[in-house]
């Protein structure tokens, strides 16, 4: 593949995970123009999430079928409507339900992304491509919410909060042309047909899981939440006998139980769970606490983390080069910076609450930031290195799913303890004690990666 077409593909890439986190600063104008209200605030959040991650699998089956290219170019002429309808939506349920079909167009193209990569490049050239995807992966997270508050302020047109979804039409039509030409098509030598009891029962657990979490809380926890988490075990059980019987008998289900032997695979999944729930409750917590606790406009929320991008940006840059030094414990001297970020963090805001600025949140904030990007991009390349090509798509949907289900568990867990936890202790306290949540997650991955092969390729 091409500079000009890995550069397209993560571009690709790069709009399903901004546009996740691209509305958290734009939340308040949200509510206020279309009296939203906590729940369908939620929504828009979740609806999103939910969706994108129960049908990665499937995105990524779909493409190993029918071509690669060809869904990348769906995915991504679908992400583009779906934005456009985002961003004209007159009402709060037309918004949810427009974001609800965002997260469809993404699961259509992200999957490609990885298995295109999979597929055209091999040896160095492959290692360095999957370093770039970890890299735009974790900087199109930051990024997302920095360019979230800019949008929002600077009101282009008089748009307001609906810029935050109409500046992905121009990005789209650009990638559009630029993978007509540059893309290569690529497919499974040996393409399986779509598994749909797998993708029905994978649907039912992940819904039955991130739905009552995301909403629980705003809708005062009513009874169909709890029916749902009752569901969720029985679901997740089925959908693993279903999927090693499948196997067994020889066919290709949606998930292979034999995928998962992958022991590289396998441990990088365990640990980009605690990983991710961090990352998006962190992001999402701060939003609310520098706009709402500390009265910043969306700029100043957006900028707060521009020491957090420019950080993780450089340490995505010389990944590659400690990785081939000092092997697996990059991942963990990561780690161990992103906890003292953490603890600089907390320390600020127990300290200067509520006269923290900007200068007092940066060394935090920073050196948080150049820790995940010591781990995300590694971790990222290792979960793929030993998936073979022609099952590059189910692998890349497999990890991708991981990932975007913990994001939104993280937005869910992490978001509910402190919205929670605001009204009785105050959001000083409240952020502090999410804080040091995070941080025993953040401990718990560092731990974790003490047990990856210390060589790695």
């Amino acid at each position: 593949m091409s500079p000009l077409g890995l550069f397209t593909v993560l571009l690709g890439a790069a709009l399903p995970l901004i546009d996740f986190f691209i509305v958290n600063v734009a939340l308040p104008a949200i509510d206020r123009d279309l009296s939203a209200g906590p729940a369908m605030l939620e929504l828009v959040v979740g609806g999103y999430g939910v969706s994108y991650a129960v049908l990665l699998v499937l995105g990524g089956r779909l493409g190993d079928m029918a071509g690669r290219r060809r869904l990348f170019l769906i995915g991504m002429a679908a992400f583009g409507l779906t934005s456009l309808a985002c961003g004209l939506a007159p009402t709060a349920w037309t918004l949810v339900g427009a974001r609800v079909a965002q997260g469809a167009a993404a699961a259509m193209m992200l999957p490609q992304v990885l298995a295109t990569i999979q597929a055209t490049t091999q040896g160095p050239r492959r290692a360095r491509a999957m370093s770039l995807y970890g890299a735009t992966a974790g900087l199109s997270m930051v990024a997302g919410q920095i360019l979230g508050g800019v949008l929002v302020a600077a009101d282009v047109a008089g748009s307001g909060w609906r810029a935050v979804f109409l500046v992905n039409v121009p990005v789209v039509i650009l990638g559009l042309v630029l993978a007509a030409r540059a893309v290569p098509e690529t497919r499974s030598d040996r393409p399986a047909s779509v598994d749909v009891p797998g993708t029905l029962l994978l649907g039912l657990s992940l819904v039955s899981l991130l739905l009552p979490l995301t909403e629980g809380r705003a809708t005062g926890w009513p009874l169909w939440t709890w029916v749902s988490f009752a569901v969720f075990p029985f679901a997740a059980t089925a959908f693993y006998l279903t999927e090693r019987r499948a196997d067994r008998l020889g066919r290709t289900p949606l998930v292979p139980p034999s995928l998962l032997r992958l022991d590289s695979l396998r441990r990088g999944l365990v640990m980009v769970v605690p990983f991710s729930i961090g990352f998006s409750g962190f992001m999402f917590v701060v939003a609310v606490a520098l706009q709402q606790g500390l009265l910043m406009g969306p700029v100043a929320a957006g900028l707060a983390l521009v020491p957090m991008a420019v950080s993780f940006f450089a340490a995505s840059l010389a990944g590659p080069s400690l990785i081939g030094r000092f092997g697996s414990r990059v991942v963990t001297a990561g780690g161990v910076l992103q906890a003292l970020g953490l603890c600089l963090l907390l320390l600020a805001v127990l300290r200067d609450w509520p006269g923290l600025g900007l200068a007092g949140l940066a060394p935090g904030v920073a050196l948080a930031g150049l820790g995940q990007g010591l781990q995300l991009p590694v971790l990222m390349r290792m979960m793929l290195s030993d998936v073979p090509a022609d099952r590059a798509g189910v692998g890349g949907g497999v990890m991708v799913t991981t990932q975007q289900s913990a994001l939104a568990l993280g937005v869910a867990t992490l978001g509910s303890l402190f919205l929670a936890l605001t009204p009785a202790l105050g959001m000083r306290d409240a952020l502090a004690i999410t804080l040091l949540v995070q941080l025993a997650l953040v401990a718990l991955t560092a731990l974790l990666s003490l047990r990856l092969p210390r060589v790695m390729r």
